[in-house]
């Protein structure tokens, strides 16, 4: 299965090679509690952006090894490239994901999908 999507304005695009999970991902971090996005979880090799580079920004805090993608010219948040933490916290140090807004993807209403929390708040 292939999932397209977009921002709102369509000057980011992107492409996964895979389906859509049983649940997608709210977390209480203090970043992603403003942000608002539902994620969806792939591979580095899943995710594929489609469109020119320029209108692509990137947000980095706290120990900058989360880069959040957001479109700098409509905002929406697009992805967030990350380790692929455990929920103690801990990382190989090497394996990453790519954390989909999947409230960005097209023919699918993530409001209607199940919802997993993450206490992001108090994890970390």
């Amino acid at each position: 299965m292939t999932i397209t999507g977009s921002c709102h304005c369509a000057k980011t695009t992107f492409q996964i090679d895979g389906g859509i999970p049983d649940a997608l991902t709210r977390c209480t971090c203090s970043f992603c509690a403003k942000r608002g996005a539902l994620l969806a979880y792939y591979t580095p090799a899943q995710f594929h952006v489609t469109s020119a580079a320029p209108d692509d920004a990137i947000y980095r805090w706290n120990t900058n090894l989360v880069a959040h993608h957001f479109c700098a010219n409509c905002g929406c948040a697009t992805y967030s490239d990350s380790p692929a933490f455990e929920m103690d916290g801990s990382w190989d140090q090497h394996t990453r994901r790519i954390g989909v807004n999947a409230r960005l993807f097209d023919n699918f209403d993530a409001a209607a999908a199940h919802v997993e929390v993450i206490d992001g708040k108090n994890l970390w």
